[in-house]
């Protein structure tokens, strides 16, 4: 049976983050399925895109469900589809039961570990966000322009959406994060991984968009996985 991993997409939904890791899995075999989320329609909310990731699901009989930040939302509410095996987060934003992506940051207290982070580093810990500084500081040259120049902007429709996640899916589920990752700390991570899922994080060099920093890593680990 083949192993198909179905990819979510953070924050924008366009699936671009996944062509470097996409590209690795199929070297190795596997079938791979980046899912566009429609991120920039202020009318689609998290119902509009745990839709159209089980629709991507149900193709398949045997899926590794990997998503990447943002895409934690969704995949919390997909993962008990019968073909899902395995769930994979990625730098991600772990839900609670009933909480909405917007509440999210402030009941995480997100924005003082970003802050705590920075000034460790000796950045501004009260600066805003800045994707060229915060998500693509690590990711190569060519590919970070590429998509620094088409990014889409994410709608305030998946943050205020309710979320009818009421427990955890009965899957195996892993965590990875990135060593580097400046937008969600390692240290944040961590907490919120042991502290929701009880799971201890694997930790890979690199930032928030290990897709595109570390494919060949982040192929490693899923396939590490899938054999454990």
């Amino acid at each position: 049976m083949t192993v198909t991993y179905v990819l979510v997409p953070g924050a924008g939904g366009t699936g671009e983050e996944w062509h470097l890791l996409a590209g690795e899995l199929r070297r190795r075999g596997r079938q791979a399925v980046p899912v566009v989320l429609p991120g920039a329609d202020e009318h689609a909310g998290l119902p509009a895109y745990v839709d159209l990731v089980r629709a991507a699901v149900d193709e398949h009989p045997d899926v590794t469900l990997v998503a990447q930040s943002l895409g934690a939302f969704t995949a919390a509410l997909v993962a008990d589809h019968p073909a899902v095996r395995l769930l994979v987060l990625v730098n991600p934003m772990i839900p609670a039961p009933g909480e909405t992506a917007g509440d999210w940051w402030e009941t995480t207290g997100h924005a003082e570990a970003r802050a705590v982070h920075a000034a460790a580093q000796g950045r501004d810990p009260h600066a805003g966000v800045d994707l060229a500084v915060d998500f693509f500081h690590d990711v190569p040259g060519e590919v970070a322009g590429r998509l620094l120049a088409t990014e889409a902007p994410e709608s305030a429709a998946v943050f205020t959406s309710a979320n009818p996640l009421r427990r955890w899916p009965d899957v195996p589920t892993r965590v990875v994060s990135g060593r580097d990752d400046r937008f969600f700390p390692l240290a944040f991570q961590q907490r919120l991984a042991r502290q929701r899922l009880g799971v201890e994080p694997d930790v890979l060099p690199g930032g928030h968009l290990l897709p595109l920093s570390q494919p060949t890593l982040l192929a490693d680990q899923l396939e590490a996985y899938r054999a454990g």
